[in-house]
């Protein structure tokens, strides 16, 4: 089993629409050319081809993998690029039909005809991509990659995938499932967050671990406070209008503020009822994903078509629930969060490609209620109680995007993800935990039996569901 999968692989700073669409294609471009690299045949390449396959191929122009890849071999950093400078740098490409290849060898490049889509499916997972480099000499150099969900990449020998599955790590708490993690905290008598946190010092000091953590945070943190701040058309032809704008200028009223922490404190004195209260939640979402559907940064958790959902339930708390809540609190909810989302890696999948939206929506879910159980002062047993909860009323969910775009049904489900996590953790709080009939466990097992069982249009290929009951004629 894969025992080492830190907080950080689960929670990572990237570019939108899509982590397995977007941000894996990017990262495997990435890899390709450290390949490249390493044989020492960079500078020898005359041209590049790339095919897609399967979900890559049916959705990805929706999902911007066409532009992903192009990044990627250009040695951009999906991190670190400013945003503004993609559809710059992408035009660029286009008009005048060449590439820096990995920022330093500039090869002729033609993009309709270099990117190639394939219908079919390769056998190892639904998104499958191959990239072919041809050197001056007439040969050529092949690598097959699949992206798996979350910005996870891995090569195309099952064997090698296999073997890496089962390298040991450092962590001193080797967890394979939510049995294991509960086990552990009722052996050292430490909550969730704490034993993750010894996990993590075994590969990080601890300034670099509290670091990484607030760079998080503060990249969702932005995420929301742009979203909340631009108006407009959402790209890509569904004319999907911006509506955290609009719901946020209604909430917040005439108040005065310049940074997004200001913004932060300033909400915490709004009005605070219960219809509010449901807004807000719903406006910090849709803020995510109106950012994540326009390439902007977000922060991939456990994906991006399901980032909104971690920041506005920790938002939730922090101007909600907990006025004096701070860096601990933040820092204590993601690990928590990274944590759960790691065993549904582990024991399922977090790939809609291969599970539907369960694997995106429901496990951010999953992730959000158990990490706000802990910061409400549940129990690990209560915690993951609220982890199967919120992914008990996420079973079987589709993942059926309109025009392959990441925006119907998309944004509106994580609001979605939102509210059932703060309800998930409320019911979990008010439960004896000894009368939980559902291990998380099993309702892990159970998600990936119906992912299994789940028909192939309803996963991502935009094949069924909303993707043919309404086109991009209705919009």
């Amino acid at each position: 089993m894969e025992h080492c999968i830190s907080i950080f692989d689960m929670l990572k700073i990237g570019v939108g629409p899509s982590s397995s669409h977007t941000l894996g294609p990017w990262r495997a471009a990435e890899q390709f050319l450290a390949e490249l690299r390493e044989k020492n045949q960079l500078d020898k390449v005359h041209f590049v081809k790339v095919d897609l396959y399967g979900s890559l191929s049916l959705t990805g122009v929706g999902h911007a993998t066409d532009l992903a890849v192009m990044l990627g071999l250009s040695g951009q950093n999906p991190e670190t690029i400013p945003v503004d400078a993609i559809s710059s740098i992408v035009n660029d490409i286009k008009d005048n039909n060449f590439l820096l290849l990995g920022n330093e060898i500039k090869i002729p490049f033609f993009s309709e005809e270099d990117i190639r889509f394939n219908k079919n499916f390769l056998p190892f997972h639904a998104n499958g991509m191959t990239f072919t480099a041809s050197f001056n000499d007439n040969s050529e150099y092949t690598s097959t990659f699949y992206s798996i969900g979350g910005g996870f990449v891995v090569k195309e020998d099952q064997e090698n995938y296999n073997k890496n599955k089962n390298l040991k790590c450092a962590f001193p708490y080797l967890i394979d499932n939510a049995q294991d993690l509960l086990n552990f905290c009722n052996e050292q008598n430490r909550s969730i967050s704490e034993v993750v946190y010894e996990n993590e010092k075994a590969m990080r000091s601890e300034v670099a671990i509290n670091h990484e953590l607030m760079r998080i945070w503060e990249t969702m943190l932005e995420c929301m406070y742009i979203g909340c701040h631009s108006e407009g058309i959402l790209p890509g032809g569904l004319n999907v209008r911006r509506r955290a704008f609009d719901m946020h200028q209604n909430l917040i009223g005439e108040a005065q503020y310049t940074t997004p922490q200001e913004w932060l404190e300033t909400i915490r004195k709004t009005e605070v009822k219960f219809r509010q209260i449901l807004k807000w939640v719903s406006c910090f979402a849709l803020a995510v994903n109106e950012v994540n559907a326009s390439l902007g940064r977000v922060v991939t958790a456990p994906t991006n078509g399901s980032a909104g959902v971690i920041p506005a339930v920790l938002m939730y708390y922090l101007v909600i629930e907990n006025h004096n809540a701070g860096e601990k609190e933040i820092k204590q909810f993601l690990m928590v969060a990274g944590e759960i989302g790691s065993i549904f890696k582990k024991g399922s999948t977090i790939s809609a490609a291969m599970g539907g939206c369960q694997a995106e929506i429901g496990v951010s879910s999953a992730m959000a209620a158990a990490a706000l159980c802990e910061l409400l002062g549940g129990t690990p047993e209560q915690v993951q109680m609220a982890a199967e909860i919120a992914m008990e009323h996420h079973l079987g969910l589709t993942c059926d995007p309109i025009g392959g775009l990441v925006q119907i049904p998309c944004i509106e489900r994580n609001t979605m993800g939102a509210i059932k996590a703060i309800n998930a953790a409320e019911l979990a709080l008010e439960t004896d935990a000894k009368n939980a009939k559902v291990p998380l466990d099993k309702v892990i097992d159970t998600m990936w039996q119906t992912a299994k069982d789940m028909n192939s249009k309803y996963k991502e290929t935009s094949e069924g569901g909303l993707a043919v009951a309404v086109n991009l004629a209705d919009c």
